[in-house]
């Protein structure tokens, strides 16, 4: 993976590109160090958000609307990892591997059903993973984990933003909350999620193309994860290196705004 390489080699072409695409700029001039450097350039997904506009979304939500949706695809993995262990397929570590993710997707459907309460708002319940949809073999159920995962990444990533400057909650029992921090922690750990359900299938551990789940729609979109344009440059070849199309995708993780991941081929053909 060339993260550092693109990234200095980006910003060598228009110094201000790491700026112009998002507010959060000192996040980017903070790198000093090579651990602060490691800390982000290790995740794609925060990486990406840092140059794709799509990153903070065109829709105007209330924080209540965006948090509902989070919950709805919280529920949605919950009951997907509930009826995989049901299944009894995953065995040794990875049925332990299984069982803690399920436990991290219930604490973030609690956490959220938590703050939009406090928010004065109805958390949405009863969301169901469609039986029908959930495979008997244990090498499928492991492809649409990875599926269900990436997914989830892309669904934070692409809303996440819209919670900027929203005031923080106090709520019982928990303390202050900042909504976009709520958003980010939660994303971040389903992020190792998938990479560890990828790690799991003897895959990178990071999105890549031509993967044999590459076609799936979870991995298409108005910004395909196959993308290799960023802040307006296509990173192949405008750095003074050459760089494959799949080093460039694989760099990067992009959004799935919310109509694209309830669509039908998506999330919202596998809820009940």
């Amino acid at each position: 993976m060339n993260f550092f390489k693109i990234i200095e080699q980006l910003a060598e072409v228009d110094s201000d590109a790491l700026g112009r695409f998002d507010s959060r700029r000192a996040v980017f001039q903070s790198l000093g160090t090579l651990a602060k450097r490691t800390a982000l350039a290790t995740t794609p997904v925060l990486l990406g958000s840092m140059f794709q506009k799509a990153y903070a979304g065109t829709n105007a939500d209330t924080p209540i609307q965006i948090l509902n949706y989070a919950l709805t695809l919280e529920l949605l993995e919950a009951d997907f990892y509930r009826q995989f262990i049901a299944a009894g397929t995953a065995t040794g570590a990875a049925a332990a591997a299984i069982a803690q993710i399920k436990k991290h997707e219930d604490a973030h459907a609690a956490l959220l059903t938590n703050v939009v309460k406090a928010l004065g708002g109805t958390p949405v319940t009863g969301t169901k993973f469609k039986a029908s949809a959930f495979p008997a073999a244990y090498a499928d159920q492991l492809v649409v984990a990875q599926v269900l995962e990436d997914t989830g990444v892309r669904a934070y990533k692409g809303r996440a933003a819209e919670l900027t400057g929203t005031a923080d909650q106090n709520i019982a029992g928990i303390g202050n909350v900042n909504l976009l921090t709520v958003a980010l922690q939660i994303h971040s750990v389903e992020a190792r999620h998938a990479a560890h359900i990828r790690y799991m299938r003897g895959k990178n551990a990071w999105v890549t193309t031509g993967e044999d789940v590459s076609t799936n729609a979870a991995y298409t979109g108005a910004i395909p994860e196959s993308n290799v344009t960023q802040a307006g440059f296509d990173l192949r070849t405008a750095l003074g290196t050459t760089y494959t199309a799949a080093d460039v995708a694989a760099s990067f993780d992009e959004p799935l705004t919310p109509a694209e991941v309830l669509d039908m081929s998506r999330a919202g053909g596998l809820v009940a």
